[in-house]
């Protein structure tokens, strides 16, 4: 297991850096079992997150980073299995417990907001009806509680509570994630897990609903693992920055180092991919190639069929992640057989971060 720890000065203002990591993922795997065989979707993810924080995890679609979330959420189904690890949150392992145990963990303490509204909310039930059904869910029956923080919560997302009597067909996109997050935010959990809430918006949009995440993240303090496949979008709203590819993590680190410095040539190319708005005008060259089988059995680098780095030893060894500063690169340019650096090692003193400005 490796890890990487950010120190007090990178930790939001308000974070509670004394009393450890809110979330702990321990050499977490997940396989989807197929009749040809087991297909590891997630390979061995360890990470700490502490309150108050915002994770960013992006990779290419197939990377594995949603079945990531639905592991931490324990919202897997079949054929997906958790095949080791765990998931320690607020000292609990939510691996392993019954639907009837996590119950009492989802919503109150942490809450999910999926990938497409549309799908998520319910088309035959008002806003309304669907916010009270999460609270009684929870145990709140009072019709006046239920009124007062149905409101309550749509104002905190920008909407009008007029539209708790709406369809989620009659709102806009936006307006229907916004819907979402508001209903995650029903008992103020410690945790929100968001699966790419910007994927089906315009970029004006999806501007807008991060500034809104970022702007209730500082007034509640809770802690943010934001998915996505846009490195953009989250370049100026994550503390800490995850780049998956294969199920596993290729780097980790502070959002502005890896941003300013990625290590991984996949990060590099992630960032190739993207234009800029200052400077000269250069070649989108993005990544060739396509994302791997993970049915085949692979040898050396998932990575090395497409890395434009590739030497002789990325077929035949298979990286650790090696610690190259503040950042854990899985690649053997920074150890094993081809570098310098050691492994890094889950034993080993927390490395300390600096996240920017």
């Amino acid at each position: 297991m490796s890890s990487v720890r950010a120190d007090a000065d990178s930790h939001p203002a308000g974070s509670a850096t004394t009393v450890g990591p809110m979330l702990t993922v321990n050499d977490l795997s997940v396989a989807y079992e197929m009749d040809r065989g087991a297909v590891a979707a997630v390979d061995r993810v360890s990470f700490e997150l502490y309150p108050g924080e915002f994770l960013g995890i992006v990779g290419e679609s197939g990377c594995g980073k949603s079945t990531l979330l639905f592991a931490i959420a324990q919202l897997l189904n079949p054929p997906a299995v958790v095949t080791g690890g765990n998931v320690v949150f607020k000292g609990v392992n939510m691996v392993g417990l019954t639907d009837k145990q996590l119950m009492a963990v989802r919503w109150r303490d942490l809450s999910v907001v999926m990938q497409s509204a549309m799908n998520a909310l319910n088309p035959v039930k008002s806003i309304g009806a669907q916010l009270k059904d999460a609270m009684r869910a929870h145990g709140v029956t009072s019709a006046d509680e239920i009124a007062k923080r149905s409101a309550e919560v749509l104002r905190m997302v920008s909407i009008d509570p007029v539209h708790l009597k709406s369809y989620p067909h009659q709102l806009s996109g936006g307006m229907r994630q916004r819907s979402m997050i508001a209903m995650a935010l029903l008992f103020t959990p410690d945790l929100v897990i968001m699966d790419e809430p910007t994927s089906a918006l315009d970029v004006v949009a999806q501007r807008s609903l991060m500034v809104q995440i970022k702007k209730l993240q500082a007034e509640l303090g809770f802690a943010i693992i934001f998915v996505t496949h846009d490195m953009s979008l989250v370049s100026h709203f994550s503390e800490r920055l995850m780049v998956m590819y294969a199920g596993q993590v290729a780097e980790w680190g502070a959002t502005r180092q890896v941003f300013d410095n990625p290590r991984h040539p996949y990060s590099a190319g992630l960032l190739e991919a993207f234009p800029s708005i200052r400077g000269k005008r250069v070649p989108l060259t993005g990544i060739p190639g396509s994302p791997p089988d993970l049915s085949q059995p692979q040898q050396g680098c998932w990575f090395a069929p497409r890395c434009p780095k590739v030497m002789p030893v990325c077929t035949e060894v298979n990286p650790d992640l090696y610690s190259v500063q503040d950042v854990q690169v899985r690649c053997l340019l920074y150890g094993g057989p081809a570098g310098g650096t050691a492994p890094a090692d889950a034993a080993a003193p927390a490395e300390e971060m600096s996240t920017g400005d």
